[in-house]
């Protein structure tokens, strides 16, 4: 077998290869959560063999990291276009699935090279651009794409104008031009520029989609500087049809300059060129004044902070995409709740959120609950001070998460859908504040202490009986104490 630097490798001398890449590519933490007890079992003809000890392991890996895996094989030796996942059983792999007796045993997987995005750019037939590194687009993601974004108030007008943006260069127009979508981290910019490279490519595969982050551009700038190639880099990059520049805050020195020329060409020749930052362009020092201004005088869109509602959103839908993987995964209402409630960082700690309680429910079997949640995501929860809890804040709370009329908690009234409530509610304030039984009795309306006492007593023995109930209730006290 035949290493990329032209050198005969053993299996296990490129596995190891292999290994250290990834170890680089993911750092040593992820490494060993998910590396670590992967075996190269064989190499036949295109195919790698691994293995894997348990059928947790095999599924995460295979629906999170097998193209990565695949990257780092393909690297060592490009002759290697598939993989093949199986679980080792008593410490052996199982054979391969065509040998299997029973191979509802195990999961098998094959996983075959990723199909060509749609950043690698036509060459023109009149002048064609030299090929090499430095004319390659960055990888797309396939997760990001406009039906797993999750649009709402903060994000609406961004995913309006990208699909807008992808329409249009689907049909050899340009709308708005440039187009400046802003936020801070996590909030979607990239997946937007990804989701519009991948419409408008699927639309019409014959376009020059070019999507590229800023590092990556100025990698490309300076290796076709060092290949005495610039001329020819610049000329491709005024072939494209649409341009999609990522991550601009990193642009800097002489490639800050060339995408300031290279956007003036774009722009003239009527390209479409999308650009993503995390500040608006006044503030990209990095770039001259007149490459700030082109943008400036484009569509400036921003990305707000997400809201409790689309912060929800998005774990739900998270929740749903683990659940279609993982039957015995269940996210209830309140885990979604709380997760929403106290991981309002960004975006991508939503994912990882999920994706965690996935993890260790899977490696566990603990059930995902929200004692699980606040133990797993310690470290995504902003820090708040502990602060008193007062009845009033009870009766607010319980009213809208219930949605019963304060009212009608102090009323006389009894029927189910207000006793519950108020039940919850005198639970939650014996729990909670230092009031005594009498005190809270005359704050729900002037009733006795022992309506109140049976109302606590009631309670606890639900929140034994009913684990969801006992789940929405961990969540109630939760909101509380924010």
């Amino acid at each position: 077998m035949m290493g990329k630097d032209g050198q005969a490798l053993g299996s296990n001398e490129l596995f190891q290869r292999v290994r250290a890449r990834l170890k680089a590519a993911v750092g040593e933490d992820v490494f060993n959560s998910w590396f670590a007890r992967l075996e190269l079992e064989e190499i036949v003809d295109d195919l790698a063999h691994l293995s894997v000890p348990t059928r947790f392991l095999s599924s995460w890996v295979q629906s999170n990291y097998a193209e990565k895996i695949l990257e780092a094989f393909r690297a060592e030796s490009a002759g290697l276009a598939r993989l093949h996942f199986t679980v080792r059983v008593n410490g052996q792999a199982r054979p391969r699935l065509h040998q299997a007796e029973t191979p509802s045993e195990a999961i098998e997987v094959e996983v075959t090279a990723a199909p060509v995005a749609p950043r690698v750019v036509r060459e023109s037939t009149t002048a064609p651009a030299p090929r090499g590194d430095a004319l390659s687009g960055s990888a797309l993601d396939p997760k990001m794409t406009f039906d797993s974004f999750v649009a709402g108030s903060a994000n609406e007008m961004a995913l309006q104008v990208a699909k807008q943006v992808a329409h249009a260069a689907a049909n050899n127009t340009v709308s708005f031009n440039p187009i400046y979508i802003h936020s801070s981290v996590g909030l979607g910019k990239s997946h937007l520029l990804n989701a519009i490279a991948w419409a408008a490519g699927a639309a019409e595969p014959g376009r020059n989609i070019v999507y590229l982050t800023a590092d990556h551009f100025m990698y490309h700038f300076i290796t076709a500087v060092q290949r005495q190639s610039a001329l020819g880099f610049k000329e491709w990059l005024r072939r494209v049809d649409l341009l999609l520049i990522d991550d601009m805050q990193f642009l800097q020195g002489k490639s800050a300059t060339e995408f300031g020329h290279t956007l003036g060409t774009l722009l003239t020749g009527a390209k479409q060129v999308v650009v993503a930052g995390d500040a608006p362009p006044r503030d990209l020092e990095m770039l001259d004044e007149r490459v700030r201004s082109r943008l400036s005088g484009g569509l400036v869109v921003p990305i707000n902070s997400f809201d409790l509602d689309l912060r929800r959103a998005i774990v739900t839908r998270r929740a749903e995409q683990a659940a279609s993987r993982f039957s015995d995964a269940h996210f209830a209402p309140a885990v979604l709740d709380y997760v929403a409630r106290v991981v309002v960082s960004h975006g991508r700690d939503l994912d990882g959120a999920v994706n965690r309680l996935l993890a260790a429910n899977q490696l566990t079997k603990e059930p995902i609950t929200v004692a699980l949640a606040e133990r797993t995501l310690a470290d995504l929860v902003r820090q708040r001070d502990a602060r008193r809890v007062r009845i009033e804040d009870i009766l607010r709370i319980v009213s809208r998460h219930y949605k019963v009329p304060r009212n009608d908690l102090l009323s006389s009234r009894r029927s189910r859908d207000v006793v519950r409530p108020r039940q919850i509610a005198m639970y939650l304030a014996k729990a909670l504040t230092s009031r005594s039984l009498p005190e809270i009795g005359r704050r729900f309306g002037g009733r006795d202490h022992t309506t109140v006492l049976h109302s606590v007593r009631k309670v606890e023995q639900m929140i034994k009986d009913d684990g969801e109930l006992a789940q929405e209730i961990e969540l109630l006290k939760r909101m509380l104490e924010e």
